[in-house]
């Protein structure tokens, strides 16, 4: 199984590195894949690579579904 993590680029370091962050976390990212993305955009990212470019309620919705899983698993 493969998770996809909705990170939002806060800023680009070259055409090949980015800055993501999610929930106060930065990771640097590749965003090779993706030429036309720009600050302030939400990506989906696998394995430190941008994947897709997605919307500010996908991300959200995304996130907060993450949060409801580890909820779960930490009740266990």
């Amino acid at each position: 199984m493969c998770l996809g993590v909705p990170l939002k680029i806060v800023s680009i370091e070259n055409d090949k590195e980015a800055l993501g962050e999610m929930n106060g976390i930065e990771k640097k990212i590749r965003i090779d894949l993706l030429p036309d993305i720009k600050c302030g955009d939400y990506v989906m990212v696998h394995a430190g690579f941008a994947l897709e470019k997605i919307d500010e309620s996908l991300a959200k919705d995304t996130l907060d579904a993450l949060e409801e899983v580890r909820k779960m698993m930490a009740d266990k």
